[in-house]
């Protein structure tokens, strides 16, 4: 298992306010399967390890451990229904370039 990928997963998964199952779901994996990549019983492929950050909106570096999240640069969108989220995702994809 790589170093604090574990941790990271759940820290993400929990950032989002996400629960094992919805993410699961999100990704077409078991929730078990979830919980086994989060408590270090298993590593993701690597497919599953860039879905994992694409939900999460995160680097896979960061997930493995190789950069940081600079948690002053993060946006809370806790209050935000997921339409709401949906429509800030599309904005910030599209400002970006």
């Amino acid at each position: 298992m790589v170093y604090c990928l574990g941790q990271r997963l759940q820290e993400q998964r929990r950032l989002k306010n996400l629960s094992q199952k919805e993410v699961a779901k999100s990704i077409g994996i078991s929730a078990s399967i979830v919980s086994n990549y989060e408590s270090g019983e298993r590593t993701p492929s690597v497919e599953i390890l860039i879905a994992l950050a694409r939900l999460y909106h995160c680097s896979t570096d960061y997930l493995l451990g190789f950069d940081k999240i600079d948690k002053d640069r993060l946006l809370d969108v806790s209050m935000l229904n997921e339409e709401q989220r949906k429509l800030l995702q599309h904005f910030l994809s599209s400002i970006q370039s």
